[in-house]
């Protein structure tokens, strides 16, 4: 099994950054993408940001320039830092971590895809 533990959430007036953090824990073999999503109220969980183990990352326009994710791989752990944040980043926000792990059952290497419980962004303007 892997756990996520996320970090870092919290209020901020608009223009502000925030920095959140997510480690990884538990049988972990590989790890391929580590990415973060948001949900706002009434709407459907987007991605905000994704990197690939060898680096290459996704943006969507909406947080282009002003979102950064990166990762230590020796931690495995990834982080967003938030910069100019506006009033509609306002969301839950959740890491996304795909890999591979041992299972319990089995024994034998099989793919992971978890997630976060979630850490609460307020932006205020």
């Amino acid at each position: 099994q892997v756990q996520l533990v996320e970090s870092g959430g919290g209020s901020v007036q608009a223009g502000g950054s925030l920095k959140l953090s997510c480690a990884a824990s538990g049988s972990i073999i590989s790890i391929n993408v580590m990415g973060w999503y948001r949900q706002a109220p009434g709407k459907p969980r987007e991605l905000v940001a994704a990197m690939t183990s060898g680096g290459s990352t996704n943006y969507p326009d909406s947080v282009k320039g002003r979102f950064t994710i990166s990762r230590d791989n020796a931690k495995n752990t990834v982080y967003l830092q938030m910069n100019s944040l506006k009033p509609e980043d306002t969301a839950d926000y959740y890491c996304n971590v795909q890999g591979a792990t041992v299972s319990r059952v089995y024994g034998s290497v099989e793919p992971f895809n978890s997630w976060g419980q979630g850490t609460q962004v307020t932006v205020s303007s």
